[in-house]
């Protein structure tokens, strides 16, 4: 069980969240630099989240009220600023995910604050955006990825999986809010079948391929806890798969008390929850090793 479920707004039993990565194209990019651009088949599926999947997803939560969470790459956001701009036109919330889906820990730290602050200039330049909340392509975080959240004054990462519920990490710099990931809730390892990047998943049927999601939302709401979905628009937000979420949602949001929120609103309700009282989120400091630990 939860050890200390922390208190939701409105007498909530669970917080929740949808939060999709807007990949699009840029995962060819990135793995095949030399001729990704022409390799038409993966551009296409990846196009398809922006320009069909996103339009879709954004008519379900006009029908339902919601308010969630997006992030995407710097490159995709250049690419394709309509979509962007119809995410934020509706309220939604537009987190920072890399620049071109590159692995931090690929980097050493210039190249990486080259990589992280190019990808700010995008959010900003195009779309007006200033992001408050970072995910890592392949939740890959390091030391100098968390120094960079905090100097930038990022409210919160959601790319780490020490606790089941949000949790505070604290540094010499500074704190950041956790909303914790887990491969669990993440559509990948469902529906991912992408040669060119070395995942070929089975395909499953969507009810099949969605069940896990839902009985991880119960133990949450039994639990008193926090659900958090992670998606990308060229996976779930193909139709039937969608269809199958907005049923789901329907029913979810009749119990009357689940909280469905963009993941800044709940960042920052856990970290006034925490200073209101000190035991009410758990903290963990960082770095969690200064060295090689066989050495």
């Amino acid at each position: 069980m939860i050890r200390t479920p922390i208190k939701w707004p409105n007498g909530a039993r669970c917080a929740c969240a949808i939060s999709f990565d807007i990949d699009a194209d840029s995962l060819i990019h990135i793995s095949r630099p030399k001729d990704g651009h022409d390799r038409l088949y993966p551009i296409s599926m990846g196009k398809y989240g922006p320009t069909v999947a996103i339009p879709r997803i954004l008519e379900t939560y006009r029908k339902f009220g919601l308010k969630q969470s997006f992030f995407a790459p710097g490159w995709v956001v250049e690419q394709y600023p309509d979509a962007m701009e119809m995410i934020l036109k509706d309220g939604h919330e537009i987190g920072h995910h890399g620049y071109l889906h590159e692995d931090p820990t690929d980097h050493g730290p210039a190249e990486q604050r080259a990589w992280f602050e190019r990808a700010m200039d995008s959010h900003k330049r195009v779309i007006g955006n200033n992001p408050r909340g970072y995910r890592a392509p392949v939740y890959n975080v390091n030391q100098t990825v968390i120094d960079l959240l905090i100097e930038h004054e990022f409210l919160y990462d959601s790319s780490l999986m020490a606790d089941d519920i949000p949790y505070q990490m604290k540094t010499d710099q500074g704190s950041l809010v956790e909303l914790p990931v887990h491969w669990g809730t993440d559509d990948w390892p469902t529906f991912a079948h992408y040669a060119e990047i070395d995942y070929m998943m089975p395909i499953v049927g969507p009810s099949h391929g969605l069940q896990g999601f839902w009985e991880e939302f119960e133990a949450q709401y039994t639990a008193g806890g926090f659900w958090l979905a992670i998606w990308h628009p060229f996976l779930t937000g193909r139709l039937a798969r969608w269809q199958q979420v907005e049923t789901w949602l329907e029913g979810v949001l009749n119990r009357g008390d689940v909280w469905f929120a963009p993941l800044h609103e709940i960042a920052a309700h856990v970290r006034a929850e925490a200073a209101k009282d000190s035991t009410a989120v758990r903290l963990e400091e960082l770095p969690y090793y200064t060295r090689p630990v066989l050495f």
